[in-house]
């Protein structure tokens, strides 16, 4: 089936909101409308906020060649859980919300009494409501994304079974499953998935849009200076991304940190406290939450190196997920120091474009070190971050997974 001939696409994911605006830190909704609206004759975006998000029930978008046409509101029966989901709405994952996404998927297309042709369904719970669908035939196919994923993904025994019940069920019955890395699928080898029996195992990494892959003459470089772009949590490392910084300016006294991301008021304080502790305050930058995509770009770029000091936590995500900040940063044209958790961190390094260590300070220190002593390093490996940028475009993932789920585009 080609994609754009009277076809009905839909796509069920979610991101966060805050203050009445759509955040761009989850759930790839900017690159589904702006792929899938131009193509399908008709494209509907279920949005599911995110728990903790200032709003609770799901945004319906309906899209004609490109052009939102209108907001849809929930159904009466839907519409019932938002007392619950009020009570249960938390920086956390909630039962109440995983009941909220199956139940607004059905709910929508069976309302619509149409049938869908592809149904794109961001995590498990989404997948099963399309798979449940595609039995009472009222989805063609059945996509399943997947952007996270671990063995051990959950601490409590029974949620992390529970997890992987459903993830393999996705994986068995839906058409396709579109993961964000090539590690998913190795993990469910060795989880014992019968990979002959599961859906087509499809690379779908994330990407940008053209406008975005762009890098910064030299002069607008500031010298030795250095990024961390990303979320404040521990298993990220950020607390690492200081230490090296204490390393690196016992040789280079001028050299910067950049800490641009959010995250808990406590994660702030420790970094906060571990800057001052040892008397960094004059070289490190705490940028915050950056909001919008363009702005976080454009900070990255100015910067000479970037650090992505993934902590080896056993059975992290990190492990498995795909890096979106090793990406940015190759996009942006900037080097990368990195552990060796992250799959893209090998991709990249792959490359040349990267360097991944041990996840201490004093081997990213000494990586990071060795980059600004030698230019002709420096700039051969911001050579090869801007060669494997280049293509790095969600035109590409998203028209190769189509075609290799069998829809020409």
């Amino acid at each position: 089936m080609i994609i754009g001939k009277k076809s009905k696409v839909l796509v069920a994911t979610f991101s966060p909101w805050k203050d009445g605006a759509r955040l761009p830190t989850n759930g790839m909704v900017e690159p589904f409308i702006r792929y899938f609206s131009k193509r399908a004759d008709d494209f509907v975006l279920i949005d599911q906020p995110h728990p903790g998000s200032d709003m609770v029930l799901p945004r319906i978008e309906c899209y004609k060649k490109g052009k939102l046409v209108g907001i849809k509101n929930n159904s009466f029966i839907v519409s019932l859980l938002l007392p619950i989901l009020a009570i249960t709405n938390s920086h956390k994952t909630q039962i109440t919300f995983k009941i909220r996404d199956f139940l607004s998927v059905c709910d929508w297309v069976v309302g619509q009494g149409k049938s869908i042709d592809v149904f794109i369904g961001f995590e498990s719970v989404n997948a099963l409501a399309g798979i449940l669908l595609k039995k009472l035939g009222l989805v063609k196919t059945v996509v399943y994304y997947v952007s996270d994923f671990s063995p051990r993904r959950y601490k409590g025994n029974w949620f992390n079974k529970l997890y992987l019940v459903l993830d393999k069920i996705s994986t068995t019955h839906a058409d396709a499953t579109w993961n964000v890395s090539p590690a998913m699928s190795e993990a469910r080898k060795k989880l014992g998935y019968n990979m002959a029996k599961i859906s087509p195992q499809i690379y779908a990494p994330n990407a940008f849009f053209k406008e975005e892959i762009k890098q910064l003459p030299l002069k607008g470089i500031k010298p030795f200076s250095i990024i961390y772009a990303g979320t404040l949590g521990p298993e990220n490392g950020p607390q690492i991304a200081i230490q090296v910084l204490k390393e690196i300016i016992k040789k280079f006294p001028g050299a910067t940190l950049t800490i641009a991301g959010g995250g808990t008021r406590k994660d702030e304080e420790s970094l906060k406290g571990l800057t001052k502790k040892l008397k960094l305050e004059k070289n490190i930058f705490f940028r915050g939450f950056v909001p919008t995509n363009k702005e976080l770009y454009d900070l990255v770029r100015h910067h000479a190196i970037s650090i992505a000091p993934y902590r080896a936590i056993p059975n992290s995500v990190r492990w498995y997920a795909d890096a979106v900040k090793i990406r940015m940063s190759l996009a942006c044209g900037v080097p990368v120091v990195t552990t060796k958790v992250p799959p893209m961190g090998k991709e990249a390094e792959r490359f040349g474009a990267a360097i991944s260590t041990k996840d201490n300070p004093h081997d990213l220190a000494k990586a990071v070190i060795e980059i600004f002593s030698h230019k002709n390093k420096y700039l051969k490996m911001r050579r090869s971050a801007i060669t494997a940028a280049k293509e790095n475009t969600w035109e590409n993932s998203y028209s190769n997974a189509l075609m290799r789920t069998g829809h020409l585009v």
